[in-house]
């Protein structure tokens, strides 16, 4: 009985989970979601991952080189020869002896020029240099993610106003139809909206497939399987409109100088190629190690002495010192200390222009939210013109004071302004987040 009751709670339990899991699976998807499952799952940032995990090995075995070497052999021999007889000078039978020998060996290196010490600051410095590489690649990412939700939130946007757009239009081809049948007017007209209203769905479709086509992508950047009812949560963009920045591209240059994992991996890097240069020289100087053994041995033909006797007799401990002074390498060290201060120069300019490149996106992104506001700025000034006019255009059409023509081409003033100002709105967000990404803020919506 308890089994059975243990067996229905275990039951239970997992379909409670499973539901859990499909609720959780259903839900929509945030943008702090989106670039979680993509860092999880992105092939980069795994690849980057294994890097610093390989460099932790490295830094791991640069320090063991410190430590004193131990080394031990067994070996056996076997041997058969004919000996020289006393008594006639003739040689004897073939016979056969045994020997054995056991020995410790340790050495440890006193003295080479600080290369090893050297060697584990580079592959400390090799170890934090990937672990920010891996900071800048997962801020790729998480740019690529905001870039491709905003898409979707704008795809989307698109699809609802030409939803409305084909509402709105719908309405008036009905009270179009009504006018044609009492013969207020022509059946021109009345083609004319129709036309417009085959138009607009058409403009629909076009919209649908972009919605679709950037939720593929967004999918993509996650690394998630493209699944119908994937949906991403909805976002009040109009919080985050009309701040009216004024930014100072060297501010946030001098602060992003500070905060940015590519200038720190770039000075880092730099650091690292200083380490190879003095590592080069390390060959030119002398070097010191300590040697210690410790054997013993056994031979069949010793006589007197049984196995044990002979191993414990025979033991011959050993300690030296050794001295390796360069005096012709063939250029090898040279050459190396040569090519370590091309790597310096090399490491050098690439600091400068990780610099310059970082500077050059700082002050793109500061003209474009400056001219992202503006654009904004103009296009809301526009839209709202022009929703007026149009719905005094409404109302005219309604009371037959305006013709299809001319109500038309007002209507296509309003999608077109409308078109304009969704555009100038997203493009305004996503320039303030490539602003605040560059000041070091968390990319959120």
């Amino acid at each position: 009985m308890k089994t059975i009751r243990t067996k229905i709670i275990s039951t239970s339990l997992l379909m409670l989970a499973m539901l859990l899991n499909v609720a959780a699976q259903n839900k929509p998807w945030t943008l702090d979601d989106c670039i979680n499952h993509a860092l999880n799952n992105n092939i980069q940032v795994r690849q980057a991952a294994l890097s610093g995990e390989q460099n932790q090995l490295y830094t791991d075995q640069a320090k063991a080189a410190k430590l004193p070497s131990l080394s031990a052999s067994v070996r056996q021999n076997f041997n058969w020869n004919k000996s020289i007889e006393s008594e006639t000078g003739n040689f004897g039978n073939l016979e056969g002896s045994n020997n054995s020998s056991f020995s410790l060996g340790s050495s440890m290196t006193l003295y080479n020029g600080l290369k090893l010490n050297n060697q584990i600051k580079q592959s400390e410095l090799n170890l934090q240099s990937s672990l920010l590489y891996s900071e800048t690649v997962k801020e790729s990412i998480e740019l690529s993610i905001l870039d491709a939700f905003l898409q979707v939130l704008y795809a989307q946007e698109s699809v609802a106003n030409a939803e409305k757009q084909i509402e709105a239009t719908t309405e008036q081809l009905a009270l179009a139809g009504e006018r044609l049948n009492l013969g207020i007017i022509s059946q021109s007209d009345y083609l004319q909206i129709k036309s417009e209203l085959a138009s607009e769905k058409q403009t629909l479709a076009n919209a649908k497939s972009q919605l679709a086509i950037a939720r593929v992508g967004l999918m993509q950047l996650m690394e998630l399987p493209v699944d119908n009812t994937f949906e991403i949560a909805s976002v009040d963009m109009n919080s985050l409109l009309n701040k009216n920045m004024m930014p100072d591209a060297n501010e946030v240059f001098a602060l992003a100088l500070t905060i940015k994992p590519q200038i720190k991996k770039a000075e880092l890097d730099k650091q690292s190629a200083q380490l190879d240069e003095k590592i080069a020289k390390a060959s030119l100087l002398p070097s010191l190690s300590l040697d210690a053994g410790l054997g013993t041995s056994y031979s069949s033909i010793s006589g007197g002495y049984n196995y044990s006797e002979q191993l414990k007799n025979q033991i011959s401990p050993s300690l030296g010192l050794s001295l390796s002074v360069p005096v012709f390498q063939k250029k090898q060290a040279k050459t190396s200390i040569s090519l370590a201060k091309i790597g310096v120069m090399n490491a050098e300019l690439e600091e400068i222009n990780t610099k310059n490149q970082l500077r050059k996106e700082i002050e793109q992104a500061v003209v474009d939210v400056e001219s992202a506001q503006l654009e904004y700025e103009a296009s809301t000034e526009q839209y709202q013109a022009v929703q007026e006019s149009n719905e005094v255009a409404n109302e005219k059409f309604h009371l037959g004071l305006m013709n299809s023509v001319d109500y038309l081409f007002e209507k296509t003033n309003l999608i077109t302004s409308e078109s304009k100002l969704l555009q100038s709105k997203y493009n305004l967000i996503f320039s303030y987040k490539i602003l605040d990404f560059y000041k070091g803020v968390s990319i959120t919506l």
